[in-house]
């Protein structure tokens, strides 16, 4: 699952805020202005009894792996794996919204893919264990903390864990763009539904194209064919979401 490792300000304060498992140091780069989000993580950090390590920049430069780490590093426990059968029963008293994401393998994607998808109140999200991107620093920074929120699954794959959504009556609903219905248009989004994204390069692979209960698209009036994978998965949640409180 990774997770272990988390960078740049807001991802690191979310960790903190969390407090859904253990941080182990804070890693801070010398010089800066201890003000906003880096003045939270530091109290933060002294609340939580957390080490906080200050170092000289180019040391600080030399231990980041993203490209933006804003000042910040955070080292913790490797983020829990959440059984599917888990992800599949109601949240909160509501029914499950879960995204699941077939073969997205760059990992500002995910990232990007699970903020929106926190925001837009999905409950679980789905990844495959091979040939998909995992929770990498450049995912987490990316998910801007959605990962301390949104409990995954990581499955051997993605056909299969689609068909034991089935069986656990959760509505699948996969995006296509060659298909002829509309995503404004579905009739499940109220219900136990799991939103699925493939890649940009081939969409949905052909065996979980066939695993969805629902295949809808998402209608594109200008001249390109497809949506980045992270925008696909913002209108498509927020759509479902959309009809989850009554606006449709």
């Amino acid at each position: 699952m990774g997770g272990d490792r988390v960078e740049g300000r807001q991802s690191v304060r979310e960790l903190l805020l969390a407090g859904t498992r253990t941080v182990r140091e804070v890693v801070v780069a010398a010089g800066q202005n201890q003000t906003g989000a880096l003045a939270q993580i530091l109290e933060l950090a002294a609340e939580l009894r957390v080490p906080v390590k200050e170092v000289a920049r180019s040391k600080f430069d030399s231990m980041a792996v993203t490209e933006a780490p804003q000042g910040v590093i955070a080292r913790a426990a490797p983020l829990a794996e959440h059984d599917l059968e888990e992800l599949a029963r109601p949240a909160d008293g509501r029914p499950p919204f879960l995204l699941v994401l077939d073969g997205v393998t760059d990992p500002g994607n995910v990232g990007a893919a699970l903020r929106t998808a926190e925001c837009a109140g999905v409950t679980g999200a789905v990844l495959g264990r091979h040939r998909s991107a995992h929770i990498t620093p450049t995912a987490a920074k990316a998910a801007a903390g959605a990962i301390e929120h949104v409990p995954m699954a990581v499955v051997p794959g993605i056909p299969n864990a689609l068909a034991r959504l089935a069986e656990l009556g959760v509505w699948t609903v996969g995006l296509d763009v060659a298909s002829s219905t509309s995503v404004y248009e579905l009739s499940v989004a109220s219900e136990a539904v799991a939103l699925v994204v493939g890649s940009e390069g081939r969409g949905l692979s052909r065996l979980a194209r066939q695993r969805c209960d629902v295949v809808a698209a998402i209608p594109l009036s200008g001249h390109l064919s497809s949506l980045n994978a992270a925008a696909a998965v913002a209108i498509g949640t927020f759509e479902v979401a959309r009809h989850r409180q009554g606006g449709g």
